[in-house]
């Protein structure tokens, strides 16, 4: 199996597993990141680590073997599966983190977008070459891209085809963060210990809010976050929280 996933405490670890293809995907790798993804989501993990085996590449793209001669509804298939699989990530109840190390094109940049944080080792580089090869992003790149990094510069990334090394990509916010050389997971692991001690509950509505919100007008998002937050005052871990404040201890929040 090309897609590996390992539970550690609070942590869920998705590892693409082909390190002698620099972890290219293929469909049936995606087909697996799906099932993979639900059975992530029934688990009581509390984050998921995303990274790949081997120290060269993160993920180098889709697998050009498996693109070759394929008909026009196939080809359409195969992006709408991509397309549901990533989805599928994005919209996990718990947060995710790609760690990028090596290269993460295409696909793998595309794979890394879906996740709710990227960290990036220092030498990594990453960008969306399918230009160089007559084509466009399909797993969700020229969508994903310009919502994080913006217009302009995602139009330069996608019709370029062109590199970004790790402190421009989080200069451009590509990134969350650029950290030193280590093993993926450890890298993983302290990036998400920030966010995995609170309240479930509001951990999902702190991101509902923001993620909603982008997609539609000031206005509009305010009402959800008025909505959202008063569905968070309603949860016995809002109770225990300010009661905990009150007291001068640490809350012991139960994700209800």
């Amino acid at each position: 199996m090309s897609i590996d996933i390992k539970f550690d405490g609070p942590y869920a670890i998705l590892t693409l597993n082909r390190p002698e293809a620099r972890n290219a995907l293929q469909f049936a790798m995606i087909e697996a990141m799906s099932y993979t993804l639900d059975q992530v989501a029934r688990s009581g993990a509390r984050a998921l680590i995303v990274t790949g085996a081997g120290p060269k590449s993160f993920c180098a793209g889709a697998d050009i073997t498996e693109l070759m001669d394929r008909s026009l509804m196939a080809q359409r298939q195969g992006a709408q599966l991509g397309q549901r699989t990533f989805d599928k990530l994005a919209k996990l109840p718990i947060p995710s983190v790609a760690v990028i190390h090596g290269y993460a094109f295409g696909g793998g940049l595309e794979l890394a977008m879906a996740c709710t944080f990227r960290i990036a080792t220092v030498h990594c580089r990453m960008g969306l070459p399918e230009i160089k090869l007559g084509l466009i992003p399909g797993y969700g790149g020229t969508q994903r891209l310009p919502r994080l990094i913006g217009e302009a510069r995602a139009l330069e990334m996608v019709m370029s085809g062109r590199t970004v090394e790790a402190i421009e990509a989080e200069r451009w916010g590509l990134v969350n963060r650029v950290v030193a050389d280590g093993d993926p997971v450890e890298l993983g692991k302290t990036f998400l210990s920030e966010f995995i001690g609170y309240s479930r509950c509001a951990s999902q509505f702190a991101r509902n809010a923001v993620v909603r919100g982008m997609e539609t007008t000031l206005d509009a998002g305010l009402e959800i976050e008025a909505d959202l937050s008063t569905l968070a005052y309603q949860t016995a871990d809002a109770a225990e929280g300010m009661r905990a404040f009150l007291d001068k201890r640490t809350p012991e929040f139960k994700d209800a």
